[in-house]
């Protein structure tokens, strides 16, 4: 299997013989409004054409409708007839854009021949959460490819700890930006919880995403990298691409 980070939370996968995207955020840099008024979004340019990004995608994966997760961009790209797998509550809006085949995940479905599960998200607390609304992770399997778990917009909370425990995935893709929202109220996992990650799944590859892309943003590249290892977190188990980089994974075993 190949993962590669596109740029914040969008990721091209190929698994079990189908390539997919998850999260398509296509904006030009800085076209977009700023969260905090330091600056527009997003912060860096994508690494390559968005056209190149989804050619010979099988289906696009939606967390949820945030800009940051699926834009206007995307959106117009994308073509009508792609299957696109959403949380329930994204259906009527997805379609609502023209897209012929959405196909909302309530727990579980069996999408060709990969199970993906539907997990839970806190994307935030209190108010912050309430004005956030739900947000959805994923869970990849197949007989031959290692089990994935990509978290989504969360914080650490106990949904993730449980599906950790529970599914035991081989690698766990987070959002590790530290945006904050309201009076700095996290809304995605920093370094601390990265950490917490690391050391609820020792047996697991974990792949930081979603970072220094957005302005809300509080936990860069490098720091993330200094916290992890000040933790005693090696590079061996938590990886950080950079914007464009792709991974390859073979018999639950990172290649490169």
């Amino acid at each position: 299997m190949k993962i590669r980070l596109i740029r914040s939370a969008t990721i091209l996968v190929e698994y079990a013989g189908k390539k997919f995207i998850i999260d398509p955020y296509f904006a030009a840099k800085h076209t977009m409004p700023s969260y905090t008024g330091k600056s527009p979004n997003p912060l860096v340019d994508l690494p390559c054409d968005s056209s190149q990004v989804i050619k010979g995608i099988d289906m696009a994966i939606i967390s949820h409708l945030h800009s940051d997760h699926f834009d206007s961009t995307a959106q117009k790209l994308l073509p009508r007839n792609l299957s696109i797998l959403c949380q329930p509550r994204d259906e009527p809006e997805i379609k609502a854009q023209g897209f012929q085949n959405v196909v909302p995940i309530i727990e579980q479905i069996t999408w060709e021949n990969i199970e993906i599960i539907r997990t839970e998200c806190q994307h935030g607390s209190g108010e912050v959460l309430k004005e956030m609304g739900t947000a959805s992770g994923f869970v990849f399997k197949n007989e031959n490819e290692p089990t994935v778990y990509w978290t989504g917009d969360t914080v650490w909370c106990k949904v993730v700890d449980n599906t950790i425990f529970q599914v035991k995935p081989s690698i766990v893709i987070t959002h590790s930006c530290g945006a904050v929202w309201g009076d700095n109220i996290p809304i995605v996992m920093n370094a601390e919880q990265t950490v917490k990650v690391c050391l609820a799944a020792p047996a697991s590859t974990i792949i930081a995403t979603h970072m220094e892309s957005l302005d809300h943003a509080t936990i860069s590249r490098g720091c993330l990298r200094k916290y992890a290892e000040a933790n005693g977190i090696g590079a061996e188990q938590l990886l950080i691409p950079s914007d464009g980089e792709t991974y390859h994974f073979g018999n639950d075993r990172f290649l490169r």
